[in-house]
């Protein structure tokens, strides 16, 4: 190699590096979900959260809206991906408290208002205890709860899920959603 060229490798190295990055990060963004306007891309099987205005992540959830499914929740699995999670749909809006009976791996409890609010989260709930989590913070003045998407342990503060973000999903009514499906 000649000087010059010698002196330019740092430089396409630099270059190199730099694409590189941007590929990653690309790869890291996939994950959230991209929308063009005020209303959310919603469908049955992924839920929406809207972490900031013009960005939202994606959770492929297994929905669970009647009284057998929902008691059995997550007991006995193993492991639960990121970017997965469980999705507790109730008929209408009401006070829920969860526990971990024969759940094996930790979680995080997302609780939903009937308008595709987070009002509490609930982390690391330990495995296998049988303390009662309420889905309401104490003096929460409207404590009923729509919805709980229950996500692995650590993923809630991992991705900076917050209460007061808005979720876009189907089952919430439109004409009460803080954020409506398109």
């Amino acid at each position: 190699m000649t000087a010059t060229l010698w002196r330019m490798l740092p430089s396409r190295i630099a270059c190199a590096l730099a694409l590189a990055t941007c590929i990653v990060q690309g790869a890291a963004l996939a994950q959230d979900a991209s929308f063009a306007g005020p209303a959310a891309q919603c469908e049955a099987n992924r839920l929406l959260v809207r972490v900031a205005e013009s960005t939202a992540l994606s959770f492929d959830v297994e929905v669970v809206d009647t009284p057998e499914s929902r008691a059995r929740g997550l007991m006995f699995r193993t492991d639960l991906p990121a970017g997965q999670g469980m999705l507790f749909i109730y008929e209408s809006p009401q006070p829920v408290s969860f526990w971990m009976r024969n759940t094996l791996i930790p979680l995080d409890m997302v609780f939903i208002d009937a308008t595709g609010v987070i009002r509490h989260i609930h982390r690391n709930a330990t495995p296998l205890d049988e303390t009662p989590i309420p889905g309401a913070a104490v003096g929460d003045p409207a404590p009923e709860r729509l919805m709980v998407l229950e996500i692995a342990g650590g993923e809630a503060a991992r991705l900076g899920l917050e209460p007061g973000q808005r979720i876009g999903y189907p089952a919430i009514d439109d004409k009460e959603a803080s954020w409506p499906c398109a």
